[in-house]
């Protein structure tokens, strides 16, 4: 009988698609893979570092693995992998880890699976990991994750990715067109570009730290590609977002008007310490030229709070310029202290308490962002990609501006476009629709 593989895949896309091509070559080894609550001979974990809690979510997962085959292989990579090997291998139940250079051979290291006494380890420096393996998620969720660059030259104060995935370099701008084609012959209607820092896209796309392309050449060849429905630029850094890519966005039938871009803190001081390459101001900037050309458009922004040396007035500081900010919704990273980086060792360290706190008013005003976003929307007709789960008997699905919507449950619906009317927000913030689609609005069936 075939050996069956499970995965579970913590953290960003990136971890996402790069957990889709490891599963691929598995598949290719004549493993059948398997649900992570199924049995499974093998259970493949990627890990995450950049948070405390993704390192403390490990023995649980871990252990969710056991309790369904005690007697499964169990084998860590990606991040916290790299970072903290041994105290990988020490966690009871664990066979295999492997760092950034390995994973992608995970198949040969293993001999057969039988448990080890003790977790053995292969990981390299991190200065080795200076080659670059491409990666894209398929079949996994309505949309691919494609990743287009790995690794980061920033130095960022409280960042241990640099030291987890190394420096920045990125895929040819050829196989990045032909993973896109292969994606979109697969029926897969959105893309994701992904990577740890797609803005310094083109660096070291030949093994050479100079750029061969730039970020804009890369968005201008994919939307060339044939049969891609739909465009998405995963996080990106502000000082990268040229305006001449927010212009080229805003007149692309396959770019789609949804930018997520770390702001991190709203004060300057802070983002000194943090060693952030711009201020609150080119920020602003960037916003204001977004609304001028997408009116329309949807804009995340990542957020931490709690940062050494924070103040009251540092943090209100933040707060006000993101409530002032025409943004859509917040991610909010309650800073966490990590090994091996220079914000670990500053001074007036802010009690994790006054974190906590914090952090629940910018998820409130976040709260507050998405509902005022989403209520310009309403009585505007947009497209929507429909996803593939059963939630509730609801199917939920995304506009082209990340508005998200539902709908009584319909498997016909499943990856498949279809233009809109949205009508109202409901309870559970998420909007109602009636379909505008003359197939399906017969009746006018509404959502």
């Amino acid at each position: 009988m075939k050996k069956k593989v499970a995965f579970y895949t913590l953290g960003c896309k990136l971890n996402f698609s790069e957990t889709s091509t490891i599963a691929r070559g598995f598949t290719a080894e004549g493993f059948d893979r398997v649900d992570f609550n199924e049995v499974a001979d093998i259970y493949v974990i990627n890990t995450c570092s950049v948070t405390e809690n993704a390192d403390k979510r490990f023995k649980t997962i871990v252990k969710q693995a056991l309790s369904v085959n005690p007697k499964a292989f169990v084998a860590a990579v990606g991040c916290y992998a790299q970072l903290k090997p041994q105290e990988l291998a020490d966690v009871n139940g664990v066979d295999l880890v492997l760092g950034a250079t390995e994973k992608f051979k995970i198949t040969d290291y293993i001999n057969d699976l039988s448990k080890n006494d003790m977790g053995e380890v292969h990981s390299c420096e991190i200065a080795e990991a200076d080659f670059y393996v491409g990666s894209y998620s398929i079949g996994d969720r309505t949309r691919a994750f494609l990743k287009v660059q790995d690794g980061c030259d920033y130095k960022c104060t409280y960042c241990t990715i640099p030291l987890a995935r190394g420096i920045s370099r990125s895929d040819t701008l050829g196989n990045v067109l032909q993973n896109a084609a292969d994606i979109s012959a697969k029926g897969i209607k959105e893309i994701v570009l992904t990577g740890v820092n797609i803005g310094d896209y083109g660096k070291g796309e030949f093994g050479n730290k100079k750029h061969q392309h730039t970020f804009f050449e890369l968005c201008e060849a994919l939307d060339e590609v044939e049969g891609i429905e739909r465009l998405r630029i995963s996080s990106i850094e502000p000082n990268l977002l040229k305006n001449e890519t927010i212009e080229f966005v805003a007149e692309s039938d396959s770019f789609v008007p949804h930018f997520h871009i770390p702001l991190q803190s709203g004060s300057n001081e802070i983002l000194k310490l943090m060693r952030r390459r711009y201020m609150r101001e080119l920020y602003a900037d960037r916003v204001k030229r977004i609304r001028e050309v997408m009116p329309h458009a949807c804009i995340g922004v990542d957020v931490i709070v709690g940062f050494p040396g924070e103040t009251d007035e540092h943090f209100l500081e933040t707060y006000h310029f993101l409530n002032e900010l025409d943004i859509s919704y917040l991610h909010v990273f309650t800073y966490s202290e990590r090994d091996n980086t220079p914000a670990a060792t500053m001074s007036a360290v802010v009690p994790k308490s006054i974190r906590h706190k914090r952090s629940k008013m910018l998820r409130g005003l976040s709260v507050k962002k998405r509902r005022a976003f989403y209520e310009k929307q309403l009585g505007t007709t947009r497209t929507v990609l429909f996803e593939g789960e059963n939630k509730q008997g609801y199917i939920h699905g995304f506009t082209e501006n990340y508005v998200k919507v539902k709908a009584p449950w319909d498997p016909e619906l499943v990856n498949t476009l279809h233009q809109v009317c949205l009508k109202e927000i409901d309870a559970d913030g998420l909007v109602r629709f009636e379909f505008e689609d003359a197939a399906i609005a017969h009746g006018s069936v509404s959502a």
